[in-house]
């Protein structure tokens, strides 16, 4: 089977990256829809070369690297990284008008961030997710969040939100054709909360927030801009370099397409960016309904959930830790959706008063009194590097997931 990969940004790269490692597909063929720099051979240097991850060859073999671009043909665009055919289309930016079809690809990975609306019909002059599969593709994985600009339409039943490792269950060969990967965020998100639900239960877990502290993004600029028209978030237009920004996530609601019981639970995510080229954290806040103040939930339970996990049901992309890292240490770890830091996990337990008569305002006056609940709030620290270590690899595990499904 042939590989698809449409964009060729930070995530469209590094998957190429990942897939010439991996060499499960046998050739791939990369959308890039415009002429890259003054020839062929400038392509090639952005493809050798990352000023996050170093040099290709040193990613795939180490010390004993060499040079593995071979046969390059400007012509026909075609090269051979490491053994692995791979063709690039020059022509068309809009998904029904690539060449799937043609060049016989039937699983697509598209990573350009722009074609997030699975409701958007295929012929819209703009473009549409949908348009890969009048392009010929049967399979369109998304690297990135469903973004329904209409509410009101819902996912359509072709579509489903996958994070590898915790509802690939979800995936139905024989109805969804388009199959959102979430994102960085969500991904580690989706290992951190996981096991305290198995652990507790959806019912004692009465609210969570998280926040995450985010590496920098191609959203992003390097000087100060004047905003776009329209733009609201004034912050995006600020220098990259120089801030700590605040922004926005929608963790929060990827995570209830991944984890439904997300739904009962009260949930807020935020967002802060900070000038770093990769490697992120999430900070998660959860307040849980203990049993009694005496024998209440701590620090050495909660770490001890992780650990289990880390070695059970989730060993393949959750790992836990003593360690004391720094966001550099995490930087292409890989398949770590997320790691968590044990020695900065924190517990405390208080009693919550809680009015009867404002909780059930139908017992009437007479009755009323407070009652005294233990609530424990939990703080768990999440490392995660938002480009290759953690989502590029999930996604590529996603991939060849969805590959042997269609076999």
């Amino acid at each position: 089977m042939k590989l698809g990969i449409n964009g060729f940004g930070r995530i469209g790269k590094l998957t190429l990256w990942h897939h010439v490692a991996r060499k499960y597909f046998k050739e791939i063929v990369v959308n890039i829809g415009r002429e890259v720099g003054t020839s062929f051979y400038d392509l090639l240097s952005y493809i050798e070369k990352d000023s996050t991850y170093g040099w290709l060859p040193v990613y795939l073999y180490g010390h004993k690297a060499k040079r593995v671009i071979e046969n390059a043909n400007e012509a026909e665009k075609t090269v051979e990284i490491d053994g692995i055919k791979v063709k690039f289309l020059m022509e068309s930016r809009n998904p029904k008008d690539i060449k799937w079809r043609e060049e016989g690809v039937r699983l697509v990975v598209d990573c350009t961030g722009k074609f997030r609306d699975p409701t958007v019909d295929p012929e819209d002059p703009k473009g549409s997710v949908r348009g890969h599969l009048v392009a010929g593709a049967e399979k369109v994985i998304v690297s990135a969040p469903f973004k329904i600009k209409n509410k009101e339409k819902g996912f359509p039943e072709d579509t489903v939100t996958v994070v590898y490792g915790i509802n690939q269950d979800f995936y139905d060969p024989s109805k969804h054709n388009i199959i959102s990967a979430a994102s960085c965020t969500t991904t580690c998100l989706s290992y951190m909360v996981k096991p305290l639900l198995d652990y507790f239960g959806v019912d004692r877990i009465l609210s969570a927030s998280m926040v995450t502290v985010h590496a920098a993004t191609g959203s992003q600029v390097v000087l100060d801009r004047l905003p776009q028209t329209g733009k609201k978030d004034l912050r995006r237009a600020r220098s990259v370099f120089n801030n700590i920004i605040l922004t926005t996530t929608g963790a929060a609601e990827a995570l209830a397409l991944v984890i439904p019981e997300m739904k009962k639970i009260g949930f807020m995510a935020e967002s802060v960016r900070v000038p770093l080229n990769t490697g992120s954290l999430i900070i998660l806040t959860v307040n849980i309904q203990d049993e009694s103040i005496e024998n209440h939930i701590n620090r050495d339970l909660i770490n001890n959930i992780y650990k289990e996990a880390a070695s059970g049901n989730y060993k393949d992309y959750l790992i836990f830790t003593m360690e004391q890292n720094v966001s550099c240490d995490i930087i292409g770890y890989p398949k770590a959706a997320a790691i968590i830091e044990g020695t900065e996990t924190h517990t405390r337990t208080a009693l919550a008063k809680v009015d009867i008569c404002k909780a059930l305002p139908e017992v009437g006056k007479t009755v009323c009194t407070h009652i005294e609940i233990p609530i424990t709030q939990i703080v768990v620290y999440g490392w995660y590097d938002n480009e290759l270590g953690s989502y590029t690899n999930m996604l590529g595990d996603l991939t060849v997931y969805i590959a042997e499904k269609m076999i």
